[in-house]
């Protein structure tokens, strides 16, 4: 069995690297394509080091660029690597432009190279379809001929799209194979002692979304309620360079008040930042899983989630919505006041380590011998 797997951007890197290992461990031929989406060359580095990933067998280096036109790059890129390798499966994880991009050359050139459809994470919806990753996601789904769902819930949200339930396989959430993996890990590097706060007595924050960080008047409410969440609590801010960019670019750095802007860190050491917190406040879609797992208390800024098995856990809240500061604040007292359960002890049903495992046994059984 050969194995074509995408990673287009940091959120997928967690994602492929327990897979490319349970591949080798099945004994199928593994080719990595990494398509560069995120071109900051010296932290996906570091990503991948800290994963244990190989070096990509094609590097397609696209970069950044408006919607259509990074997803044109990639679908260029990857049609003549696919061509070339022809392999049973083209998998692609998340909901990135990289995902929809190669998901699409690969059905155009399906029954020319008899190669089929995974997709990995499968059937998450927001119901925003102001949203790229809910454009990527639902047309993804459309395309594939396996869907690799990460929790119950999202079998539901494909039937009701009308795509047949023998195409669907509940694998569980590969992203907390890597978690549990690297966990111990990302401890022993003692994080919090880096930035001399307190286990347990912190927030961290993450902002990226173009709909949160594009719109001076979102981005400064939220630095606005971050700056008076700081004044409580120590807030430590890891900024995603397009977060950067938008708040020089117009002018929202006396906002941020006592709230302390770090550099983008790498995976092991932003998971040992996350596990010793008090609380996170975010936009990203892996920390609202990644803080169940853990059992740390989430607020997450934006209007809905396409993860609401977070929410039912009890981990993950909404911030009121529009945004205010206000809300902000009141979102962060509430959840910092929450029981905070053991590790795992919330994890939905395949959140245990074994996704990669599972992913690989479906890709085996639907290969012709």
């Amino acid at each position: 069995m050969r194995v074509l797997v995408v990673a287009g951007a940091r959120p997928n890197f967690m994602k492929v690297a327990p897979l490319l290992a349970a591949l080798r461990q099945a004994g199928a031929e593994a080719v990595l394509v990494h398509t560069g989406q995120h071109h900051d060359e010296q932290l996906s580095g570091r990503f991948f080091e800290q994963l244990g990933l190989p070096v990509p067998d094609h590097h397609l280096g696209v970069g950044s660029g408006s919607h259509a036109r990074q997803t044109a790059r990639v679908m260029e890129a990857f049609e003549p690597v696919l061509v070339q390798v022809r392999p049973d499966w083209v998998v692609v994880v998340g909901d990135v432009n990289s995902t929809l991009a190669c998901a699409l050359v690969a059905a155009k050139l399906r029954d020319e190279l008899g190669c089929r459809i995974a997709h990995v994470e499968a059937g998450l919806r927001s119901g925003d379809w102001r949203m790229p990753e809910e454009v990527n996601r639902v047309l993804t789904d459309r395309l594939s001929d396996l869907l690799l769902t990460p929790d119950p819930d999202a079998l539901g949200n494909l039937l009701a799209e009308g795509i047949p339930a023998e195409r669907v396989v509940f694998a569980g959430n590969v992203m907390i194979d890597t978690l549990l993996a690297r966990l111990g890990e990302a401890r022993a590097l003692d994080v919090p002692s880096r930035y001399a706060v307190d286990r347990g007595g912190y927030a961290v924050v993450t902002l990226h979304r173009p709909s949160g960080v594009d719109d001076p008047h979102v981005l400064g409410t939220a630095l606005e309620g971050l700056a008076r969440v700081a004044e409580r609590m120590p807030v430590l801010f890891p900024m995603h360079p397009r977060t950067r960019g938008s708040v020089e670019r117009h002018g929202l750095g006396k906002r941020l008040g006592g709230v302390r802007v770090l550099e983008p860190l790498g995976y092991l050491e932003m998971l040992g930042l996350v596990d010793g917190s008090a609380v996170v406040l975010t936009d990203s879609g892996g920390l609202q899983e990644e803080t169940t797992a853990l059992g740390v208390p989430c607020v997450t800024l934006r209007e809905q989630t396409e993860r609401p098995v977070t929410v039912a856990r009890g981990t993950n809240r909404l911030a009121p919505w529009p945004l205010t500061a206000d809300g902000i604040v009141a979102s962060w007292a509430a959840a910092v006041r929450q029981p905070r359960p053991a590790p795992g002890a919330g994890a939905p049903e395949g959140w245990d380590g074994r996704a990669a495992e599972r992913m690989v046994q479906a890709l085996a059984a639907r290969t012709p011998v």
